[in-house]
């Protein structure tokens, strides 16, 4: 059985790409440990409408409904739609609760994924100053040198972005932009979202069928 995937979900720009990445974990039958912070909860309210209760959380109002349903990827890579619901189990902890699993490094995982990542958490985690459960996973993560996948959002980067990016970097970790793709047969939004799942999923040795690859007929 595969060790659980950490996902942290942070108030950048681009929470349709956490959503949809918790869905294909979950279809591919991974167990997942999720935080939220407060931002993310606010980005998710004004990107995707949807109303989340750090407190008291539901994992319904996180789940896809028909977003994906027409998402088509070139023949034979049918698009997962759903099959989370029923896959791998999703394990929430409040940002605040520094007793959570994820914040020891005796806790097994196969990785970490901040998606989408703010620039105020890359600037923490590249500064080693963790003020929230997300952090401090993170930090966990490059001093067990275990895999750190980093998704901002942010466009253009100052230099204090580039430099953190830089740092974090050097650190350990993987800085995956949110830069979606076109060679790969766009028809629709899904599909450039699909494009950075799939990227984020390679990285975590998670198999999929989001999209064509390149050099592939």
């Amino acid at each position: 059985m595969p060790s659980p995937v950490v996902l942290g979900i942070t108030g950048a720009s681009g929470a349709i790409y956490a959503l949809r990445l918790l869905d294909v974990l979950r279809s591919a039958g991974r167990e997942v440990h999720l935080s939220i912070s407060t931002s993310g909860k606010d980005v998710i309210l004004q990107e995707l409408q949807r109303e989340i209760d750090l407190q008291q959380f539901d994992l319904a109002a996180l789940e896809l409904g028909n977003e994906f349903a027409n998402a088509k990827a070139p023949s034979p890579y049918p698009i997962p739609v759903g099959e989370g619901k029923c896959g791998g189990q999703v394990h929430y902890f409040h940002h605040q609760n520094f007793l959570a699993p994820m914040a020891s490094g005796s806790f097994l995982t196969a990785g970490m994924v901040i998606c989408p990542c703010s620039g105020t958490t890359l600037s923490a985690v590249a500064a080693g100053a963790a003020t929230n459960l997300i952090q401090r996973a993170a930090e966990v993560h490059l001093k067990e040198r275990r895999k750190l996948i980093l998704v901002p959002r942010e466009t253009p980067l100052s230099l204090s972005h580039i430099d953190n990016m830089r740092r974090v970097t050097e650190a350990g970790a993987i800085v995956l932009p949110a830069s979606p793709g076109w060679y790969h047969g766009v028809r629709s939004t899904a599909d450039l979202v699909d494009f950075v799942v799939a990227r984020i999923c390679d990285q975590l040795g998670v198999e999929h069928n989001l999209m064509h690859r390149w050099g592939e007929e």
